[in-house]
């Protein structure tokens, strides 16, 4: 009895699961409140009806509380964003959205994947790392921030086989 009390307090069983068009205003207000350069609600939209892209949404209860969006490319695919809400980091949610998103681009055949991460976000660093991911590249001034800074991103790269 008290298992379940306290799941519902913590707002439910956390799953990750396939989007769909209505979850696409928000996937934006996730990504807005998450990146300095927010993707619109069309944007998802497009993402969604993509083929080549995959999009899974975090569900915590009811509501939706974070993302991972991949675009595929022959057996190799790039994670484009990975958000999770604030209020909800630091409880590992973060880390079983990716392996499951992970999970569902090896069962469609990626064998390799890429991602570009901001080289001074620790946490989400450590999640990659955590993950499997490695750095492979770097690239000067890619991220631009609404201040005009420029920041470094890493590039990083798992093998899914």
């Amino acid at each position: 009895m008290m298992g379940w009390l306290l799941e519902w307090w913590r707002g439910g069983t956390a799953a990750v699961e396939p989007v769909s068009l209505r979850d696409a205003a928000r996937l934006a207000e996730l990504h807005g409140a998450s990146f300095a350069h927010g993707w619109g609600e069309a944007e998802f939209e497009s993402m969604i009806s993509e083929r080549n892209t995959l999009v899974h949404r975090l569900r915590l209860g009811r509501k939706i509380i974070g993302f991972a969006v991949s675009r595929i490319g022959a057996d190799e695919a790039e994670i484009l964003s990975v958000a999770v809400d604030q209020a909800h980091r630091g409880r590992g949610l973060s880390r079983a959205l990716l392996m499951t998103h992970l999970g569902h681009l090896a069962g469609r055949g990626v064998r390799t994947i890429f991602l570009e991460v901001e080289e001074n976000n620790q946490p989400a660093r450590r999640l990659y790392d955590r993950a499997g991911f490695i750095v492979v590249g770097r690239r000067e001034r890619y991220y631009k921030q609404p201040n005009g800074e420029q920041l470094n991103a890493l590039l990083m790269r798992r093998d899914l086989s």
